[in-house]
């Protein structure tokens, strides 16, 4: 089992920038893929940003102003956020996926832009 537990989030005006972070906990040896969502209120959760071993994938909205990193020695992933605005407005998951495919999830960090 894998828990993530993340931090960093909070309200921001637009133009401004955020921290989230995101530490796993528990049988870490087998995560493959770290990474973030976001869901907003009514909307589906999409994908943030995703971090494997040497690659990084991100969703079309964030890229350029959105850094995802990971620190292996802390279990730790990263999302830095750069240039916020008023859409990005939504609650940020972390994800993590093992060797086995299976799927871990945060209990989620509410982030806020106001305009």
């Amino acid at each position: 089992q894998v828990q993530l537990v993340e931090s960093g989030g909070g309200l921001v005006q637009a133009g401004g920038s955020l921290r989230l972070s995101c530490t796993a906990s528990g049988t870490i040896f087998r995560l493959n893929t770290m990474g973030w969502y976001r869901q907003a209120p009514g909307k589906q959760r999409d994908l943030v940003a995703i971090i494997t071993t040497g690659s990084t994938m991100y969703g079309d909205s964030v890229k350029g102003r959105f850094t995802i990193s990971r620190d292996n020695a802390k279990n730790t992933v990263y999302l830095r956020m750069n240039s916020l605005k008023p859409d990005d407005t939504a609650v940020y998951y972390c994800n993590a996926v093992d060797s086995y495919a299976k799927a871990y999830w945060g209990q989620g960090t509410q982030v806020t832009v106001s305009s």
